[in-house]
């Protein structure tokens, strides 16, 4: 069974809430996982079999404490596997998809050493203050994304 490290950066809770699934996911599945803030995850990466990174996209650009935990692991990133989520559309239409999908590959364009085994974007959640609050998150594909990380 794998050691995985589940780890996100997350403004209102959305991207925790999907690493929390993942998480379970990977837990029912055997694996031994731990989850954490980017931000606050301070240990070496290095003997976790696989790192999957989450971070919600805003304005264009992943969370900055994604880019954050690459900057500061990146020594330790040349031996696990690494695996990538961004939240993205608030909106479920093929665009908005393409874009989100566009924002996270020149995320990830910014650090030509990192090899992702997987990359794929979530539906994304509007924030908490919003009168009208759109959820497009699908959790059916979010813990079938997860199965195939270790299968």
């Amino acid at each position: 069974m794998a050691n995985v490290l589940v780890a996100y950066a997350t403004r209102h809770g959305s991207t925790a809430e999907v690493a929390d699934a993942i998480t379970e996911t990977l837990q029912q599945h055997g694996h031994t996982v731990t989850a954490a803030p980017a931000a606050r995850f301070k240990d070496r990466v290095d003997e976790f079999d696989l790192i999957v990174l989450g971070g919600a996209l805003y304005s264009g650009r992943w969370h900055s404490g994604a880019h954050r935990f690459l900057r500061r692991h990146r020594r330790e990133l040349d031996g696990p596997a690494v695996a990538v989520f961004g939240m993205g559309p608030r909106r479920d239409v093929e665009e908005a998809w393409q874009t989100s999908r566009a924002q996270l590959d020149r995320a990830l364009g910014k650090r030509p050493w990192l090899h992702p085994v997987a990359v794929t974007v979530f539906g994304g959640v509007d924030p908490p203050k919003k009168r009208e609050r759109r959820d497009i998150r699908d959790y059916a594909a979010i813990t079938a994304w997860a199965e195939s990380l270790v299968d």
